[in-house]
Parts: structure tokens; sequence; C-alpha cells
């Protein structure tokens, strides 16, 4: 029997705008950063009810460590997508995010991966230590 926690998985919902297209008529690779992140940013305040400002007002910010993406189809001016995230592990030194991201027209994967962040300390911009209270809110 697997002791290995399970985290709840989000979905929002964005439309792809005429700035998110390259030269090649399809969505800019670095775009696809800025869609999860924009739906984490949503998905915090909605879904956890401990959002952005929260960490910030208690001295906290959350940064990209590390992130891995596999690009699979283009998507184009209009699409509507679904960016799904969740995270798959939680500790005190931070976590890590999975996300997909598919084009709600056709249900398609147009690419995948996941973020590890790190908790900071706004003033020392060190690392900081994930509490358990915050720890608790993200544990659904």
């Amino acid at each position: 029997m697997s002791t290995e926690k399970k985290y709840s998985r989000f979905r929002t919902e964005f439309k792809v705008r005429p700035d998110d297209i390259d030269m090649f008529h399809h969505v800019h690779n670095s775009k696809y950063f800025d869609y999860v992140l924009a739906a984490r940013y949503e998905q915090m305040e909605q879904y956890y009810g401990m959002p952005m400002e929260e960490f910030l007002n208690q001295g906290y910010g959350w940064v990209v460590k590390t992130a891995y993406v596999d690009y699979k189809r283009p998507l184009g001016m209009g699409d509507i997508i679904i960016i799904e995230t969740g995270i798959t592990e939680l500790n005190d030194k931070g976590c890590r995010v999975e996300f997909k991201i598919n084009n709600k027209k056709t249900t398609k994967l147009c690419c995948d991966g996941w973020f590890d962040y790190v908790l900071i300390d706004t003033k020392t911009g060190r690392s900081a230590k994930v509490t358990e209270e915050m720890i608790e809110k993200y544990s659904i």
C-alpha cells in the first residue's frame, strides 16, 4: 500500500491573446510559463485560501528554482486553453507543481511539465522554511 500523499488538482481557463503569438504564428514558448504562473496565482487565492499577497504580507515569496516544459503541439491565436496544476511534493523546503495545458476545443495536450518552487524571505532574499500553516493550507 502506497503512503504517498495525494494533492488536489485545479483547472483554470485562458484565451490566447495577440501578444502571445510569435513570428511563426503560434504561442511563443515563454508564454507557457506565464500561463502556468498566472493559473497558480489565481488558484492560490481561489482554492487554497492563501493568496500570494498573504505570503508577501508575511515577508515571504515563492521563486522558481527549476522548470521543465515538454512541448507537444502548438497553440494559436484565440485558442481557449485549460491549465491544470497540482502540487506533487510539499515540504519545509518548497514544493513541486506539475501542470498540463490542453486546447479546450480539441482536448489535446499541448504541453506538460513541472516547476520546483522555493520559499524566499523577502527581506534577506534567502530561502526560508515553509511553515506548518502553509503546508496545512496547501495540503488539500
